[in-house]
């Protein structure tokens, strides 16, 4: 039964990072590309840890597990967030059909400055 449990965690694991994969060349700019790698590859490296940790069934190992998904959840979103503020700011093209840009408006590409919501501009 052990092995059924790990096999099915590995196995969606592994699934979602290729859909991750997946992601990143099929879909059509940095913030989409960055939500795919993102969400699917971080929850397909918590699945895979998941089933490490029932595998080995050690408390070195599961506690070591449990710190490699907390410090996953912890540096995904921060890392996908930082990377594509960056490469907005760089000039990077978005998708034409990209419905909604809330900086387009509190960006200044010349002085580089992103003004609060309080600014008049920026």
């Amino acid at each position: 039964m052990t092995e059924l449990l790990v096999c099915t965690l590995l196995l969606a694991g592994a699934s979602f990072m290729l859909l991750a994969a997946i992601g990143v060349v099929r879909l059509p700019d940095l913030p989409t590309r960055m939500h795919a790698t993102t969400k699917a590859g971080a929850l397909g490296a918590m699945l895979t840890m998941g089933g490490v940790a029932i595998y080995f069934a050690d408390s070195a190992v599961s506690a070591r597990a449990i710190a490699i998904v907390v410090f996953i959840l912890l540096t995904a979103p921060i890392a996908a967030h930082v990377i594509g503020r960056a490469g907005y700011f760089t000039g990077v093209t978005l998708w034409e059909g990209t419905v909604k840009d809330e900086l387009r408006e509190r960006y200044g590409p010349i002085s580089q400055r992103l003004a609060s919501r309080d600014d008049k501009r920026p």
